[in-house]
């Protein structure tokens, strides 16, 4: 994958337009003079945390002696069913009811940003990526200063765009990562039976 690939797939998964609702309703009981700072601050713990999971979890899978084709097939299956709750979504939204008061940590840099399923897909691409290792880095970099964009302008977008305009951003998103997972699906089966 090139830098651009890597980061529109990180993008994706972490899905900014879909985490404005839970960021609004996170920050309501905050003053409007520290929103901003809140959500940097929110936005810079999960960046820790990406690079964390990015930097050491290659170690991770090794330790458990894990094969390329199983990581990545295991991305795969964890990515359409992101897609398919983006498209589909529960009542309770994508990462569930948000705390009263000002946030820290929970639920805005994890699981909003920094969620499950992007944490997986950054060790599934450090352990399948055939390119070096920098591309991975910069991918993961401009996906977060895109999220970033985003959510800082959440309020903006949000009248901007109303309910309407954010669920189908949203579900506009969710198959673009559909197709993203069935091609990563298709690519590991297609490895693994050359193997056998």
């Amino acid at each position: 994958m090139e830098i651009f690939s890597i980061a529109v797939l990180i993008f994706l998964v972490i899905d900014p337009f879909g985490n404005i609702a839970i960021f609004l309703s996170a920050l309501s009981g905050v003053p409007a003079a520290r929103r901003t700072k809140v959500i940097l601050r929110e936005l810079l713990f999960a960046l820790v945390l990406l690079l964390l999971f990015l930097t050491f979890g290659e170690h991770i899978l090794t330790a458990l002696g894990l094969s390329r084709e199983a990581i990545s097939i295991a991305g795969g299956i964890i990515l359409f069913v992101v897609a398919m709750r983006l498209i589909f979504p529960s009542k309770e939204g994508l990462f569930g009811d948000s705390p009263d008061g000002e946030p820290m940590l929970v639920p805005l840099a994890t699981p909003a940003v920094a969620g499950p399923s992007a944490l997986a897909i950054l060790m599934t691409l450090r352990n399948t990526h055939e390119g070096p290792v920098w591309e991975l880095y910069a991918g993961l970099g401009l996906a977060w200063f895109g999220c970033a964009l985003i959510l800082l302008q959440a309020a903006t977008l949000h009248r901007l765009l109303g309910p309407r305009g954010l669920t189908a951003c949203e579900r506009l998103m969710g198959m673009l990562l559909i197709m993203l997972s069935v091609d990563m699906l298709l690519d590991s089966f297609k490895s693994a039976l050359h193997l056998g």
